[in-house]
């Protein structure tokens, strides 16, 4: 008799066919403790990404879309279905180091006042990626960001306040948000916070997510314990694009969670470190010119994502 799943591990695939697969085998593979049950939702792939899952692993419960329903959507859609205590999304570029899974769980049994947990993500050469925890947006951030202070000195967690700087990422720490390619929450909060607000439809969903959960008396938090790799990006495409999706994000969680009076400063802060950009790109005679793209959508992104309902595919 098969053990009762704990956790439902969740997983969005988009034309990542072999790194599906690969984070599906690591995934089985070093969970040795936890009972899981595994849905992958194939947000209409062109690579059959799908066909490839249904084959390979059987036991893993196959949900294809014939839309891009995007990254909260999609995770909305299978988290409403779950029966297990526990929710893990997991996306397909990552894979899953020892007793990652059963790390997490632990630490979520210990620290059961978090609601939310996460874990440490290192590339593929093994070296540290600081993108599994950050800090909320700020007043302060805003402007170290826009003035290149951040960029400057990023190891310091006075002007790198949104990614800790200086913090290997080698202990246990509570953090405002985790990120959603790793991330471990109670199925009741995740049902009262209602999932995923669905304006924001690709980035910036797990921060809003977060920060409400801190409302609700959560305190997210992160172990090293639990390790995984994370390609990044690995479905997102071109860089300009990928810029000018997470500064809409951006744009929309300083709208979403900051005071009235201080939403045009931090607007104001992103204009102006992406007029920098563009203008340092240009002095500099680059080729690639990432800047002067994200510059010239600038109307885009600053309005967020509320104002564009429709979305763009992931």
């Amino acid at each position: 008799m098969r053990p009762v799943p704990e956790v439902t591990v969740i997983m969005i695939s988009y034309n990542t066919r072999e790194l599906t697969c690969a984070a599906l085998r690591t995934l089985f593979d070093t969970t040795r403790e936890t009972p899981i049950h595994v849905v992958v939702l194939d947000n209409a792939s062109a690579d059959g990404s799908a066909d490839a899952v249904a084959e390979a692993f059987p036991q893993v419960e196959l949900v294809r879309s014939y839309e891009n329903l995007g990254f909260a959507c999609a995770n909305n859609v299978v988290a409403a279905r779950a029966t297990t205590n526990f929710i893990l999304l997991l996306n397909p570029d990552t894979e899953c180091h020892e007793g990652a899974i059963d790390n997490l769980m632990r630490f979520a049994r210990e620290t059961p006042d978090a609601g939310i947990w996460g874990g440490r993500t290192v590339f593929p050469d093994g070296s540290l990626n600081v993108a599994s925890c950050w800090n909320r947006i700020t007043l302060w951030s805003a402007f170290c960001l826009a003035t290149g202070l951040t960029a400057l000195l990023r190891d310091t967690d006075l002007f790198n306040p949104e990614g800790m700087g200086g913090w290997p990422r080698d202990s246990v720490r509570r953090v405002d948000i985790v990120s959603g390619c790793f991330f471990l929450i109670r199925r009741d909060l995740w049902q009262h916070l209602g999932g995923f607000d669905l304006d924001y439809f690709m980035y910036g969903e797990e921060a809003d997510l977060c920060l409400r959960a801190a409302r609700a008396g959560a305190a997210p938090a992160i172990t090293p314990d639990a390790e995984i790799m994370h390609i990044v990006g690995a479905a997102t495409g071109q860089v300009a694009r990928k810029r000018v999706l997470v500064e809409k994000a951006r744009a929309t969680l300083i709208r979403d969670h900051w005071q009235g009076w201080k939403v045009p400063l931090g607007l104001g802060c992103m204009w102006v470190g992406a007029a920098a950009r563009a203008l340092a790109e240009t002095l500099r005679g680059d080729d690639h010119c990432v800047h002067r793209e994200v510059w010239r959508a600038r109307g885009d992104w600053l309005a967020g994502w509320r104002a564009h309902r429709g979305g763009v595919g992931a």
